[in-house]
Formats: C-alpha cells, sequence, structure tokens
C-alpha cells in the first residue's frame, strides 16, 4: 500500500490526548458522542482509516502498513508533545494492537474493543453485509430512506442497517447527482479473509508493555477464553472486562458503559511514570 491520505476530526481541546480506530464499515465520525462525552478530561482524535469515511482507497488492505500510516500521522502532530492513548474497535482494534507493538513509543495506554489478536470468526456475516450492500441498485435510490426500504430485507435489523447508511453519501450536482458508498466495498469484500486475519508473522515476538484494557461484549463471539494466552503474551499488562448486554458494536450498544470503562481505564489514578 502506497501512502495514503488520513481523514481526521479533534474533539476537544483540553485534557490528555486519545486515539480513537473504528471497525469494519465505520468511520471516524461513529465515535463523536463517545468524544464530546469524555470532554473536559480527554481531548479526542477521530480517524477514518483507509478505504473508509474520508479517507482514501487503496489497492490492498495491510494491518501492518495501515498501523505504520496511522503512526505516521500521529507522530507528525498529534504525539509531537508526547505519547497518546489508543483505542480500537474491532478491524480498528487489530490496527491498534499492531501500531502499539510497532511503535510502543506513541501510546501511552491502550484499549482493545470486542477483538483478539487472531484470525476473527464469523467472516460470514460480514460477507452478507458487503453483497447486500454492494448489491443495491443505487439507481432506485431517490432518498436515503429508499435505500433503507430496499435494504430491509436482506439486513433486518434496524440499528445494523442505519450504521451501514451511514455510508451512503449524495453526490454533488456537478458529478452528476444520485448517490455513492464512501467505503471501497470491492476492495473489503475482496481482502476481507485478511481483515479477519492476524498478520501473527509480522508482530512476531514483540510486546507492549503498557496498561491495556481488553474490552468484550457480553453477547459477542471475537473475544474467548483460548484468545487469553495470545493477548497476553502479546500485552503482559492486560486488564479484561465485560460489557454487559453488548454485542459486537460495544460502543452504540451500551454507550454509558463503554465511557464509564474508558474514564475509569484512561483517567485512572496512579503513578504515570509506570505506564
Amino acid at each position: 500500500m502506497n501512502p495514503v491520505e488520513l481523514h481526521t476530526t479533534e474533539v476537544g481541546t483540553t485534557g490528555e490526548r486519545v486515539v480513537l480506530l473504528h471497525g469494519l464499515f465505520g468511520q471516524g465520525r461513529n465515535f463523536t458522542q463517545v468524544a464530546k462525552a469524555l470532554e473536559p478530561g480527554l481531548r479526542s482524535l477521530l480517524v477514518d482509516l483507509p478505504n473508509h469515511g474520508r479517507s482514501a482507497w487503496t489497492g490492498s488492505v495491510d494491518y501492518v502498513e495501515v498501523a505504520d500510516a496511522v503512526a505516521e500521522v500521529l507522530r507528525a502532530g498529534w504525539c509531537a508533545d508526547g505519547p497518546t492513548h489508543l483505542v480500537g474497535h474491532s478491524m480498528g482494534g487489530k490496527v491498534a494492537m499492531v501500531l502499539a507493538l510497532r511503535h510502543p513509543d506513541l501510546v501511552r495506554r491502550l484499549v482493545v474493543v470486542d477483538i483478539s489478536p487472531a484470525p476473527s470468526e464469523g467472516e460470514g456475516e460480514f460477507v452478507h453485509l458487503l453483497d447486500s450492500l454492494a448489491g443495491l441498485d443505487l439507481g432506485l435510490v431517490e432518498r436515503r430512506a429508499d435505500a433503507d426500504r430496499l435494504l430491509t430485507d436482506p439486513i433486518p435489523d434496524d440499528r445494523v442497517r442505519g450504521f451501514l447508511l451511514q455510508n451512503l453519501r449524495s453526490r454533488p450536482s456537478a458529478e452528476g447527482g444520485g448517490w455513492r458508498w464512501q467505503a471501497d466495498l470491492a476492495l473489503l469484500r475482496r481482502e476481507l479473509p485478511r481483515i479477519a486475519g492476524w498478520p501473527g508473522q509480522d508482530v512476531g515476538d514483540l510486546t507492549f508493555d503498557h496498561p491495556v484494557l481488553w474490552m468484550a461484549g457480553e453477547r459477542s463471539p471475537y473475544v474467548r477464553e483460548e484468545h487469553g494466552p495470545a493477548m497476553r503474551r502479546l500485552f503482559p499488562r492486560t486488564t479484561q472486562v465485560t460489557i454487559k448486554g453488548a454485542g459486537h458494536w460495544v460502543h452504540s450498544e451500551q454507550p454509558e458503559a463503554f465511557v464509564s470503562a474508558l474514564r475509569v481505564f484512561l483517567g485512572a489514578a496512579g503513578d504515570r511514570a509506570t505506564d
């Protein structure tokens, strides 16, 4: 993957810094309400990962290259005065783990949300979602409500469908009007096995020796007991918590509990020199 422009948004002006990385189909703005809830104690940087949101599309997906691209952005500005906290959900959690392992000087505390350093099961669900979005005839869409109606049968869950439709954008009249997908659906579908994978050979024997919060949704299959040894080998100072009543999208399903856990962990009292 060649160098790629990443779109970022800052929320807040005071407090320690935290970077929020979204998952598959997401974009930085998905964390806007979380970022606002973390003010004034924390200021947030919301990142659109490649092939999502307003960041550039690429020809492939590689966790090491994506992590290095985010690290380059952080090193150039956000982390100029020192390391940041880093929070990543799902695919963004894998990016965050690789970034912390390869660039530990940039990260003070790490939060990994509902994902493990292992190949992820449930790929079939994401194949279905990607195929459903790609199969939508945008020529039949005059307003967003039309897209919602047309996707109701293949994606009956209102919450999931609404989340996915955040990727649908209207084209300016100068570009012919109509609608387009912000996410590169074709690339994400093609690269889904790599997105679901884990670059174990690339991180090798690296470890991140700072505090890590490993957050799991109670109803999600992505953090399991058998993942514990690998997680603690890479991140020996891991604390695991489970958010009750949450599935995979922890921050949207249980936002108050999610924000509370972040506040406690990122604002925990103690000697920062030991971080």
